[in-house]
């Protein structure tokens, strides 16, 4: 009876996941829209809409900019820029209405009830409305979520959807407030909104948010249990923090607000960076020495991986095979530069972790290496000139030399100093060997008959 009962309980497929995704996303969307323009009135939702748009972009790019060393599904960016713009947003303007109305009823008094609806309430449910895309990710991508990066970036996707919600709501209000009372441009609350929100602050939201992310990130390359479960906990924890001190400073005073910004704000917001800009590095570290190992076995071209290291020769790589092929071309050569990174980082935390970090090593190796086959044809040649063109390749690196090299060494380099922890090495390719002009046998026939 027990043994029927895994089949019926199995998780539903990715088509229904998929579905139920979307119908939910458009279900909240629709309310969250609908509910922020009955706030703001039609011609202040427009206002905040087209000003809240402003700073999506460059956030948008400035995160993928961050994973391009091994970038994302953009499918799976868009779910969490709508789950943070829409299902998120929904959730914290209905939980932080209603907690702000329950408190206000038992203090009787309505500015303690929004003051400590802002600080005690609205960080916790914000953060943990964010929280619930990125542990979707976690659960149910779990291979498109392979580190901190990764962390950083759904992060920051899913907190600037939430953020572009909020800034509508914000500057929609505001320009409401300007019309009533026939304010001039230059001194309206729009303005001091827009400067603050859109100007000083459009990191805000990520910043706290990325907290989190990290910590599902650190969580994702743990083998340990409990800091798989504790680590995301603990940047949660931290995002909410960092979230009720934003949401305090004008508490602290007149200028309350400029010193927590200029104290704490910006200071974590340049530590972030840094971390990222290091993260990033390490990564593309990461993916040349990975892939050494595949092109010493012979399934890369000994020139396509520094280019593949390299973001410069990448970008320049694609360019060549659009201009050649077209965009066919330079889509195949993209498809190719991304399997080639999570090769190489899933060989990262295979070679670190062994069968406990990555269980289906050798099956997603092997769909990787068959992807990375179809398309080297057309990838190979732009990648290898691209490594030419940027004065990638090193002093003694000789075109000339068709052998793979090393193929048996870097087999047994990879088993060893690992025990049992690595999968089984990345087998040899045939691939034949270049016969010397001088060792080849003199053929003594006359010229017409070598033809035949």
């Amino acid at each position: 009876m027990f043994r029927a009962l895994p089949p019926v309980l199995a998780r539903p497929s990715g088509a229904i996941r998929t579905c139920v995704l979307l119908v939910l996303l458009a279900a909240t969307g629709t309310a969250i829209l609908e509910l922020v323009r009955q706030q703001t009135g039609t011609p202040g939702f427009f206002v905040g809409l087209a000003l809240a748009l402003l700073p999506v972009p460059p956030l948008m790019a400035a995160f993928r900019w961050l994973g391009r060393a091994a970038p994302a599904p953009w499918p799976q960016l868009l779910f969490c820029f709508g789950w943070g713009a829409c299902t998120a947003a929904l959730i914290a303007i209905l939980a932080n209405s209603f907690a702000t109305q329950w408190i206000a009823a038992a203090t009787t008094d309505p500015s303690d009830a929004d003051q400590l609806g802002s600080v005690a309430i609205a960080p916790v449910v914000e953060e943990s409305a964010k929280a619930a895309a990125l542990l979707l990710v976690f659960v149910f991508r779990r291979r498109h979520f392979t580190g901190p990066a990764d962390g950083f970036v759904v992060a920051g996707f899913t907190a600037t959807g939430f953020a572009f919600t909020e800034n509508i709501l914000y500057l929609g209000n505001a320009f409401g407030e300007d019309v009533m009372e026939g304010t001039g441009v230059l001194d309206s609350v729009t303005a001091a909104t827009f400067f603050v929100r859109i100007v000083l602050s459009p990191f805000a939201h990520p910043l706290f948010t990325v907290l989190t992310g990290l910590g599902f990130g650190a969580a994702a390359v743990s083998a340990r249990r409990v800091r798989r479960t504790g680590l995301p906990l603990l940047g949660l924890a931290l995002a909410m923090g960092l979230h009720a001190l934003w949401n305090s400073s004008a508490l602290f005073g007149e200028y309350g607000f400029y010193v927590v910004y200029g104290c704490v704000m910006v200071p974590v917001f340049g530590l972030l960076l840094y971390l990222a800009v290091r993260i990033r590095r390490r990564r593309l570290r990461a993916v040349a020495g990975e892939l050494a190992v595949y092109a010493s076995a012979g399934w890369l071209g000994p020139a396509e991986v520094p280019a593949l290291a390299s973001m410069p020769a990448r970008s320049l790589a694609r360019s060549l095979a659009r201009r050649s092929g077209g965009r066919a071309a330079g889509r195949a050569v993209a498809r190719y530069e991304a399997d080639a990174a999570a090769l190489a980082l899933l060989r990262n935390r295979a070679r670190r972790g062994g069968a406990v970090r990555e269980p289906d090593f050798a099956v997603r190796e092997r769909e990787l290496l068959r992807g990375l086959w179809l398309r080297r044809a057309t990838a190979g040649p732009a990648l290898a000139r691209a490594a030419v063109m940027e004065e990638l390749l090193p002093p003694w690196f000789d075109p000339l030399d068709l052998r793979p090299s090393g193929a048996g060494a870097a087999e047994e380099g990879a088993g060893a100093g690992t025990g049992a922890a690595l999968p089984a090495p990345v087998p040899t390719p045939r691939r034949p060997e270049a016969t010397p002009s001088h060792a080849r046998p003199r053929d003594s026939r006359p010229a017409e008959a070598r033809l035949w």
